[in-house]
C-alpha cells in the first residue's frame, strides 16, 4: 500500500502555489496534480474541494461562478501567504519528486506482479496452440514451407486487428484525457512477455 502523497496542511499549501500561474476550475486543478505525480497519484473531488472551500473562507482564494464551472484565484492574502512559505513550498516540491519516483517503482511492481500470471497465461495458450494445431485444409501435409507461410499470414492477421483495435481503444481514451502512465506501464509489460513468449516458440 501506497504512503500518503501529502502530510497536514500540504495540499492547502499546493494548491495555492497551483493558482499562482493563474485562476482555474476544480478539475483543473486535480489534473494539475494528477500531472503532477505522472499519473500515479490523482486527488479525487472530495479531497480537493473541501480544501477550495476552506482557503476561500480563509480569504486566500476567491470562487468565480460561471455557468455550471466554478474558477478559483488567489487573492492578494492568498499571494501574500505564498511568498511567505516559499522555503517551505520548495521543500514540498522535493519531497513531491521523492514520492513520485517512490509511486512509479511501485507502480512498475505491481504491474510486473500483476504480470506473472499473464506470462503463465501466454505460455500455456501457446502450448494449447501448439497442441491443437491441424493441418490448414488447402495446405498439402508434405509441403512443410507452405504450410509455415499460412501460418505466417494468419500471425500477420491478428498482429493487425491487434494494432488497429488498441490503437483504436488508445485513440478513444486519449480524447477524452483518460491515456495513465499505468496504461502505458501495462501495455509494455504485456507486450514484452507476449514478445518473449512468441518468440520461445520460434527457436
Amino acid at each position: 500500500m501506497m504512503a500518503p502523497v501529502f502530510a497536514h496542511g500540504q495540499l492547502r499549501l499546493y494548491l495555492l502555489s497551483l493558482l499562482e500561474s493563474g485562476p482555474k476550475h476544480g478539475y483543473e486543478l486535480i489534473t494539475a496534480l494528477s500531472d503532477r505525480f505522472g499519473g500515479t497519484y490523482r486527488p479525487s473531488a472530495g479531497t480537493v474541494y473541501p480544501r477550495l472551500a476552506r482557503l476561500e473562507e480563509e480569504g486566500l482564494v476567491q470562487r468565480v461562478d460561471e455557468e455550471r464551472k466554478s474558477t478559483y484565484a488567489l487573492t492578494e492574502a492568498g499571494y501574500a501567504e505564498l511568498q511567505a512559505r516559499r522555503g517551505e513550498l520548495s521543500q514540498l516540491e522535493e519531497g513531491i519528486a521523492e514520492s513520485v519516483r517512490a509511486r512509479a517503482a511501485q507502480v512498475r511492481e505491481d504491474v510486473r506482479g500483476s504480470m506473472r500470471g499473464l506470462r503463465a497465461d501466454l505460455a500455456a495458450a501457446a502450448q494449447q496452440a501448439r497442441a491443437s494445431a491441424v493441418p490448414h485444409a488447402t495446405v498439402p501435409p508434405d509441403d512443410p514451407r507452405l504450410a509455415s507461410h499460412v501460418r505466417y499470414m494468419d500471425a500477420e492477421a491478428m498482429i493487425h486487428r491487434f494494432r488497429d483495435e488498441i490503437r483504436a481503444d488508445l485513440r478513444g481514451a486519449d480524447a477524452g484525457g483518460r491515456v495513465e502512465q499505468l496504461t502505458l506501464d501495462t501495455l509494455r509489460t504485456v507486450l514484452d512477455s507476449a514478445l518473449t513468449a512468441v518468440r520461445g516458440t520460434l527457436r
